[in-house]
């Protein structure tokens, strides 16, 4: 990479706007100075002296008003397209038939006589679209060649032998020139394998470790989403294990302008190493549901309550409320609503769901018919240093919203749960564990529908190790990973969000639903993934540290307890838990006893009284494994 002042690297500067407005502008005089000269065989008369120089400075004026109006200056011009081209001449000639109109008028002011001869209007207008066309096709030239000689030269290996193939090879060649060298496709339909696209031949996926092996490839770009998933993830292993660096085109519904430009293609991220085959959702179902009606999201502004919000807005409703204590994340899905999802049947409200007031309200003015509970206090080690909050926020905070939703007549109450609170070692899986307990016991009393969901860790979402590592990747290391040993079970946020919104449809109250998780995933083969897919070397470019399991992090992740067994739904992602139930009077003495405790604030006796509620609960690397070993010699 061509390295500039001030550590910017070539790719990363872009020539400010003001510099190419003017240089447009200089470009305008240019071409109509030269378009008088031209027409008059450079020798000007003495009587259009005058009319010249008035000329000059109209059409430059009307040169630079379109200029402004249109913005064509905006474009970073190594990026430049046949679409920016099209405006190019579109502005220009809007313009010169604005100096043909101010021509006409003229001939009235100047009694008779035209400000400048129309053929110099032609000549301006040539000229001045070869000079802006041609100048920007040489800076963005003369730009991917400097790349060239200070990137390494890329042989590529195009997945995909269909239009978009097509069109990412010609892309290639286009911006960058001698730089890339397409060397074959691959594709999974063996009719097209032997035949040849623009001169390159098309082999089956199969030869690609041959084919990076006989001509040194560096780039495996997927250019088609219709693959499958298994498939994508084995080429990639693959290209992995080559240190062959791997992109992906996003779909062409997503390209700028409808045109495929050469930044838009990106590396492939672990998050596409760990998607799954789509989700069949019972769209009808869950339209239902929601469809006419009031739903409130609490959560609202997290990972995964924001992503609920844009999942419900494909159904419908009447008017989504959505309930969150933090201000700026919801601010921000505000203005994505608005903005980019064109959905204005919405209502933002800032609220904590521990303050009962408020929380009611809410429901009394709204009255939803189905609320999602997506707030809770998820991080494992805050909450085994903060046991009050996590009993005030993921249990009380659920009784007050769940006790709401029964008293105003909601159809269907949908908690959001975690695997943590199965065989909970941690506060606050237990809390989870607890208000999972109140709710299942609800149900029976009440004519509110109310249904929990359990999921593991989702991609990306607050807390995730997916962000933490690629912030210490970027940074160069260390990534530290707290265990060699660790697993975790793994899914992205829209994919928990369907899975939520079907358990959700298809409950008839009382339910706990787990969902498919899959295979676990060891954190240190994830890290070392991430950090290949980011083109460095482990041990060389960077480490991966291991600094001990956090207090309450247990090494595997379980979805069901040992004495629990599953029911099967009709879709094959989702489970039915069977696990104890408690009676609701019983329940709430508990809940009771839990919260006088918490309000002395002695954080061993709330541990404790929690232990009390769910006896499975057996701390894991904490100040509370004491608690567990009295119990035991008593």
């Amino acid at each position: 990479m061509m390295v500039l002042p001030g550590n910017m690297n070539l790719s990363e500067t872009n020539t400010p706007r003001w510099i190419v407005f003017l240089f447009d502008v200089f470009l305008s005089v240019f071409a109509i100075t030269f378009a008088y000269l031209l027409r008059y065989n450079f020798q000007i008369p003495d009587q259009q002296d005058y009319y010249m120089l008035y000329g000059i400075l109209v059409v430059t004026g009307i040169r630079a008003l379109s200029f402004v109006i249109s913005k064509i200056y905006a474009g970073i011009v190594r990026y430049a397209t046949f679409r920016d081209t099209e405006r190019i001449l579109l502005v220009l000639l809007i313009g010169s038939a604005a100096i043909m109109f101010v021509n006409v008028l003229s001939n009235g002011v100047f009694g008779g006589k035209f400000l400048f001869p129309f053929s110099v209007i032609l000549i301006d207008f040539l000229l001045v679209a070869f000079l802006m066309i041609s100048t920007r096709v040489m800076v963005k030239g003369v730009y991917w060649k400097l790349m060239a000689s200070e990137e390494r030269h890329q042989d590529v290996v195009i997945f995909g032998a269909g239009q978009t193939g097509v069109i990412v090879k010609q892309t290639y060649e286009r911006e960058l020139g001698g730089a890339a060298n397409i060397v074959a496709f691959i594709d999974h339909n063996r009719r097209n394998v032997g035949k040849k696209i623009d001169g390159v031949e098309i082999f089956h996926y199969s030869s690609f470790e041959s084919i990076a092996e006989e001509h040194d490839i560096n780039t495996l770009l997927f250019a088609d989403d219709t693959i499958d998933n298994h498939l994508k993830k084995e080429l990639i292993e693959k290209a992995l294990s080559l240190n062959i660096k791997t992109l992906t085109v996003p779909k062409a519904s997503d390209w700028a302008k409808g045109e495929l430009s050469y930044n838009q293609i990106r590396k492939i991220r672990i998050e596409d190493l760990l998607e799954r085959d789509p989700i069949k959702l019972d769209e009808s179902n869950i339209s239902e549901q929601v469809k006419g009606k009031c739903i409130l999201v609490t959560g609202a502004a997290g990972s995964i309550g924001s992503e609920m919000v844009r999942q419900l807005t494909r159904f419908n409703p009447e008017k989504i409320i959505l309930v969150d204590q933090a201000e700026t994340p919801l601010y921000d899905i505000q203005l994505e609503l608005e903005e980019q999802l064109r959905f204005k049947k919405f209502e933002v409200v800032i609220g904590n769901i521990t303050r009962e007031p408020m929380m009611r309200k809410i429901f009394a003015r709204y009255k939803p018919n189905v609320v999602y509970h997506a707030a809770a206090y998820k991080h494992v080690p805050m909450m085994e240093f903060h046991p009050v909050e996590a009993v005030q926020n993921n249990v009380l905070g659920s009784q007050i919203l769940a006790d709401l939703a029964n008293e105003y007549g909601v159809d269907r109450f949908v908690m959001i749960s975690t695997d943590k609170a199965v065989n909970p070692t941690n506060v606050m899986g237990a809390s989870k564990r607890i208000a999972e307990i109140y709710i299942q016991s609800l149900n029976k009393l009440s004519k509110t529908r109310y249904i929990t969901t359990r999921f593991g860790n989702v991609l990306g979402s607050n807390g995730s190790v997916i962000p933490r590592f690629r912030r210490q990747i970027e940074s160069g290391g260390p990534v530290t990973v707290t265990h060699p040993e660790i697993t975790r079970f793994f899914m992205t946020i829209p994919e928990a969000c369907q899975l939520v919104l079907e358990a959700g449809a298809m409950g008839k109250g009382g339910e706990i639903f787990i969902f498919d998780m899959g295979e676990s995933i060891k954190i240190a083969e994830l890290a070392k993934k991430m950090i290949k897919l980011s083109g460095l070397i482990l041990e060389r470019d960077i480490e991966i540290e291991y600094t001990g399991l956090r207090p309450g992090e247990k090494l595997y992740e379980e979805l069901l307890n040992v004495s629990e067994n599953t029911l099967p739904t009709y879709h094959s992602r989702i489970m039915i838990a069977k696990v104890r139930e408690y009676a609701f009077e019983e329940a709430k003495m508990d809940l009771h006893q839990l919260y006088d405790i918490t309000d002395k604030g002695n954080t061993m006796e709330i541990v404790k009284s929690m232990k009390k509620i769910v006896p499975e609960f057996i701390s894991k690397n904490s100040v509370y494994e004491q608690l567990d070993t009295k119990t035991k010699v008593s």
